[in-house]
């Protein structure tokens, strides 16, 4: 059994334990799963906490040094992969999404910094998160 950290378009969040990632998925795109609070079956996955447990038999646990690179690598394929990119339209489509003229839906791309404050007025909701580009190994 695995544990997912859950969200429905309504922004309510609840956990959801299935067999596996294929089983919350099959589940998922026949909106067998529901908002214990709206009973809204738009779903999707958001990022669960994450623990690390040190080895069995060890009198003191070891200092584990988090891999950031790792880190933030997985992060942004996460949110390639989960997030539609709308590109220079982010705030087009996140006005169109507050006001119900389109489905919420998770999107990325980028705004201006009058276009941050046109969303900040209107009450949207909204994180930047700065772009990682690859660097050589060698470098």
């Amino acid at each position: 059994m695995i544990a997912f950290d859950l969200t429905c378009s309504n922004g309510h969040s609840f956990e959801g334990w299935f067999k596996d990632l294929e089983s919350f998925k099959e589940q998922n795109s026949k909106g067998m799963i529901t908002c214990p609070f709206c009973k809204n079956t738009n779903i999707t996955r958001i990022f669960s906490p994450v623990a690390i447990k040190s080895s069995q038999g060890e009198e003191k646990p070891r200092e584990v040094e988090p891999d950031y690179k790792k880190l933030a690598n997985g992060i942004m394929e996460y949110i390639k992969n989960n997030f539609d990119d709308v590109g220079t339209d982010f705030s087009k489509e996140a006005l169109k999404m507050h006001y119900g003229v389109e489905e919420k839906r998770n999107i990325r791309g980028s705004a201006t910094v009058g276009e941050e404050e046109i969303l900040k007025e209107e009450g949207i909701k909204f994180f930047k998160i700065p772009s990682i580009k690859p660097k050589d190994d060698d470098n």
